[in-house]
C-alpha cells in the first residue's frame, strides 16, 4: 500500500486523481470547493475502476447513503483506529464493500448477519439465561469491566440500546449459539 498523494480540496482530489489514477480514493464528506459526494459522482463516472472510500466524522445515516449512492463502496469513521482504516482500504481495493461497524444500521444489516466473537456469544448466552455481569465476570474468571465492555460492544453490533432488548435478543437466539 502506498500513499500517492493528498488534497486540501474536492478539486484538488479529482486533478489528482485525473493524473495518479489510484485503485482507492479515501476522501472526507465535506471539504471545500466540492464536497466528497460530488467528488465521489466525478470519480466513479470518469474512473469507474477507482474504488472510494469514505473517511468521515458525520455517522448519519444520510450521509452514509449519500456516499453509497455516489459509487463508495466503503465508509470509516474518523475516530476509528489505523488498522481499522487499513481493513478498509484493502477490502475496497478488492472491491469487497466495508462499512465501518460504527456505522451499520438497523436497516443495513439483519441480526442474523451480526457477527460475535465467540467470547460474545458466550456473554449472549449467559445473559439469556438471566446472568448479572458480576455473575459472567465470577463464572468466566475475568473482570466485571470486561463483561460490561463485551456487552457493549454486543448492544453496538446489534444496533439496541438497552438491557431489556439485549436480554430479548440472547432469549430468541438461545439455541442458536
Amino acid at each position: 500500500m502506498q500513499v500517492i498523494g493528498e488534497a486540501l480540496d474536492g478539486e484538488m482530489l479529482l486533478e489528482l486523481v485525473k493524473n495518479k489514477q489510484p485503485d482507492v480514493v479515501v476522501t472526507d464528506i465535506r471539504m471545500p470547493k466540492c464536497d466528497g459526494i460530488a467528488a465521489t459522482r466525478v470519480i466513479k463516472k470518469d474512473y469507474s475502476h477507482i474504488q472510494v472510500i469514505a473517511f468521515s466524522m458525520f455517522d448519519q445515516e444520510e450521509a452514509i447513503e449519500q456516499m453509497r449512492e455516489a459509487g463508495a463502496i466503503g465508509y470509516i469513521m474518523k475516530n476509528s483506529s489505523l488498522k481499522k482504516l487499513i481493513e478498509g482500504i484493502k477490502s475496497v481495493a478488492k472491491q469487497i464493500p466495508f462499512y465501518d461497524d460504527a456505522i451499520i444500521t438497523k436497516d443495513s444489516v439483519t441480526k442474523e448477519e451480526i457477527i460475535l466473537s465467540s467470547r460474545e456469544k458466550e456473554i449472549l448466552r449467559l445473559v439469556g439465561e438471566g446472568k448479572t455481569s458480576q455473575e459472567i465476570a465470577d463464572l468466566l474468571f475475568v473482570a466485571k469491566s470486561t463483561v460490561d465492555t463485551h456487552r457493549k460492544n454486543i448492544l453496538k453490533k446489534m444496533n439496541i440500546y438497552g438491557k431489556t432488548d439485549l436480554i430479548r435478543f440472547a432469549i430468541e437466539r438461545k439455541y442458536d449459539f
